[in-house]
């Protein structure tokens, strides 16, 4: 399985990109997808999930402003980021849970200017 993220960039605060992770391969089985983030000098974290049902979940720290969201033909999962802040900035990984099995595409910079 390869998950290719794209969509990343250099914004302003305040305003919006998509970030896109594409899947192929054997992806039977694909369950939930996410996307995380790291920002410099601290640990990686869960920014959003969506399950196979289309359930999402979100860190507090997003709410209200990302919207995570899967076109299951495409096979691919989305991350509109809107209302950007400079504590945004990181370097942002999709992960997908196949068959109970972790992968990780590679990572999108994204930078937000103040």
């Amino acid at each position: 399985v390869q998950l290719q993220a794209s969509g990343g960039g250099l914004v302003q605060a305040g305003g919006s990109l998509r970030l896109s992770c594409a899947a192929s391969g054997s992806i039977f089985g694909l369950n939930s997808m996410r996307w995380y983030r790291q920002a410099p000098g601290k640990q990686r974290e869960m920014v959003a999930v969506i399950t196979s049902g289309g359930s999402t979940h979100y860190a507090d720290s997003v709410k209200g402003r990302f919207t995570i969201y899967r076109d299951n033909a495409k096979n691919t999962v989305y991350l509109q980021m809107n209302s950007l802040k400079a504590d945004d900035t990181a370097v942002y990984y999709c992960y997908a849970d196949l068959a109970s099995m972790p992968y990780w595409g590679q990572g999108t910079l994204v930078t937000v200017s103040s």
